[in-house]
């Protein structure tokens, strides 16, 4: 099911009773979700994707704009006859219910055509069950349940009626990091087996780049950059974007073109003849270091971190926004610990210049 959201703009009251303006949760979001696709609402806290989120569910109603689903306009359908699945941060599960109990719920509810057989309804939850690989727990109540399991028991119950949309909001927040990565692992097998659209809100960068076929980055309400996660993360729009994806963070730096070439403090690190003299923020992106004994970027060496497969060399430089600056190199590198300095050469493709003003991303000739 295809889910266009054109000009969806969501305000609430103000409450400053002196001031009264409102706050605009939602700015003017347009964008259609592919049919089938697993698409990854992402930004920090207050951002407004679980805002958006609620709007497409219609557990709230947007202040201006439509949605669709397909060609039909829901913008003011109620949820319960959008024909969505929801799954919320903390389960929502009925306690006093067996895990079949809790699955079986949505379908009970079926009133009309809908309605179905008590053995219609018991093989579409042992289906869903099986989906999510609890069809061994089902009479079990949730608080004997580990929180993974629960977890699956909340999607279970959105998927039994087989909605025309998905929508997840920060569903792994409560699982540790181990389960985190299972658990998500999961719920991209699922829907690649179900094909239902589906919208995961998350504020985990990894989290959504890992199991999105798109992400969709927010800030403040307002769409920052849409994309195939590693396309955004290889050519982040503006600073934000760059900043928010990648772990470890990107390494910002004061920086200026001068002379046909780019300076990072004292150092001139590359050859930058078409773009005229001005200052400039300058990100480079961890794995964009490269180690080299005579390389024109020197850095303080503070320490290095031995991660098995890599090494983090931790360095700073008087021109950088970051309290340390982050350095990802292959494991079998030699590096010199006695030493106070260690110097790079940056692989271009990897380096990034954002406007000083707009913070806007500025393009440059490799």
């Amino acid at each position: 099911m295809e889910v266009i959201l054109q000009n969806l703009t969501k305000k609430f009251p103000g409450r400053d009773r002196k001031k009264r303006e409102d706050v605009i949760a939602v700015n003017d979001f347009s964008f259609a979700i592919p049919d089938g696709k697993l698409i990854g609402l992402l930004g920090p806290s207050g951002c407004g994707k679980s805002t958006t989120l609620n709007l497409i569910s219609g557990l709230i109603k947007p202040t201006s704009g439509k949605i669709f689903f397909g060609k039909d306009d829901v913008t003011d359908l109620p949820p319960e006859n959008r024909g969505i699945g929801l799954v919320f941060q903390n389960y929502a599960l009925y306690p006093h219910l067996t895990v079949k109990q809790n699955i079986l719920f949505p379908l009970q509810n079926l009133k009309g055509k809908e309605k179905l057989s008590k053995s219609e309804m018991l093989d579409k939850a042992q289906a869903a069950a099986r989906l999510v690989q609890i069809d061994a727990l089902m009479d079990r109540r949730p608080g004997e349940l580990s929180g993974g399991q629960q977890q699956r028991v909340a999607i279970a119950r959105a998927l039994v009626k087989m909605p025309r949309v998905l929508l997840l909001d920060e569903p792994l927040s409560n699982l540790d990091a181990r389960l985190r990565l299972q658990t998500r692992e999961e719920i991209r097998r699922i829907q690649k087996e179900t094909r239902i659209t589906t919208i995961f809100v998350t504020h985990d960068q990894e989290e959504a780049m890992s199991i999105s076929d798109m992400i969709v980055v927010m800030k403040e309400g307002v769409v920052q950059q849409t994309g195939k996660p590693q396309d955004v993360y290889d050519n982040p729009s503006n600073l934000f974007v760059a900043r928010f994806l990648g772990t470890p963070p990107i390494n910002v730096f004061e920086g200026r073109i001068q002379n046909g070439q780019l300076y990072i403090g004292e150092d001139a690190v590359l050859e930058m003849k078409d773009i005229s003299e001005r200052s400039v923020y300058v990100g480079i992106r961890p794995e964009g270091f490269l180690l080299q004994e005579n390389g024109p970027l020197c850095c303080k060496l503070n320490g290095v971190e031995v991660m098995g497969r890599d090494i983090s060399i931790v360095s700073g430089h008087p021109a950088s926004l970051n309290p340390a600056i982050r350095s990802i190199i292959g494991a079998d590198s030699q590096i010199d610990t006695s030493k106070s300095t260690v110097r790079f050469a940056l692989n271009p493709r990897k380096v990034f210049l954002f406007d000083h003003e707009t913070e806007e991303r500025m393009a440059f000739s490799l």
